[in-house]
């Protein structure tokens, strides 16, 4: 293993406290390092909470900032963080609106963020996101993973909330992008969690993993390695068949890199999935290409569709000033 680190203890809590002094402007610590949160919160707003395990990065501390997110509670790699972790972001982030945990659908994830919201003795309400169209169920899940869609809502929603949306209706709308929201990934590579040493999966050179999970879960199937074209054809293939009829009109198109892909490769990926998706009659209307949701090393990407209407497009088009999205400020 071949990582630049010190101890494998000390990885996230270093990697954070970099992270919070390179962004010292949008973001600082809390809670000793249980979480991140905004440097400066919006009185009266309704606050969103996120969170997951580390090694996704830049998701969800990434995220935190004007127009998405007011705090994320960051696991160990590959691990869900603890109910006080939220509990403690939700008491320093909350100014009298309420609080809208946005959750990744792994049953820790699941499990933790609803003990946080039953104890945390403030007025509360969830989303869950389950965008991935791979498989049904998983090793960390039950039911869909939420994977990249993840972020699409986090962005709709958190403009919204800076809109002075109320807690119901930010539940109402992000359940409603979810909804018209779908994620597919391979991989090329497996990835090597630091706590391990060894890589979480064995794959040859001529092989991939179609349907892969964020963590390395297992896919659909492991398949003969292909080209762009092909792989692209599979994966938005399977996003437009289980949209059905409702894959019309505006939509955007992000294809989200892993960690170990080029940026070369993410938009000749990008390229040969546009084709596809206006091929099906969608206008992809706003795009994006980049490392977003990642699984630490693993080389490879996913494709990610949501539709939107007029509301959700101006929603995307807001402001957003944080360490991974910044437009319009």
């Amino acid at each position: 293993m071949k990582k630049l680190i010190n101890a494998v203890d000390d990885v996230l809590s270093e990697s954070l406290a970099g992270f919070c002094a390179a962004h010292r402007d949008i973001v600082a610590a809390g809670g000793d390092g249980k979480f991140v949160r905004r440097a400066e919160l919006t009185p009266g707003k309704v606050a969103l909470i996120s969170g997951g395990g580390s090694g996704h990065e830049p998701l969800h501390a990434g995220f935190v900032g004007h127009g998405m997110l007011d705090a994320a509670c960051p696991g160990q790699v590959f691990t869900s963080p603890t109910p006080d972790q939220m509990m403690e972001a939700a008491a320093a982030v909350d100014t009298g609106a309420g609080v809208l945990f946005i959750v990744k659908n792994y049953e820790g994830d699941v499990m933790n963020f609803e003990m946080a919201a039953e104890m945390c003795g403030r007025e509360n309400l969830s989303v869950v996101t389950d965008d991935d169209v791979a498989v049904e169920s998983s090793t960390f899940s039950s039911g869909r993973r939420g994977v990249a869609g993840t972020l699409i809502v986090e962005k709709i929603v958190g403009a919204a909330a800076e809109r002075g949306g109320g807690l119901a209706a930010l539940k109402e709308l992000g359940e409603r992008v979810n909804a018209n929201t779908r994620s597919m990934g391979v991989a090329l590579t497996s990835c090597t969690v630091p706590a391990a040493g060894t890589p979480t999966f064995e794959i040859s050179e001529s092989e991939m993993e179609m349907g892969v999970g964020i963590h390395g879960e297992p896919g659909r199937r492991r398949v003969p390695l292909a080209s762009a074209d092909e792989i692209a054809r599979e994966m938005m293939g399977a996003i437009l068949e289980d949209l059905g009829d409702r894959a019309s009109g505006k939509a955007i198109l992000l294809v989200n890199g892993f960690g170990g892909t080029p940026a070369m490769e993410l938009y000749l990926m990008y390229q040969a999935a546009r084709r596809i998706v206006e091929a099906a009659g969608l206008n992809v209307a706003r795009s994006l290409v980049g490392n977003y949701v990642t699984s630490l090393e693993m080389a490879g990407c996913s494709l990610t569709l949501s539709l939107l209407d007029d509301k959700t497009a101006g929603l995307w088009d807001a402001p957003v000033h944080t360490a991974a999205l910044h437009w319009g400020m």
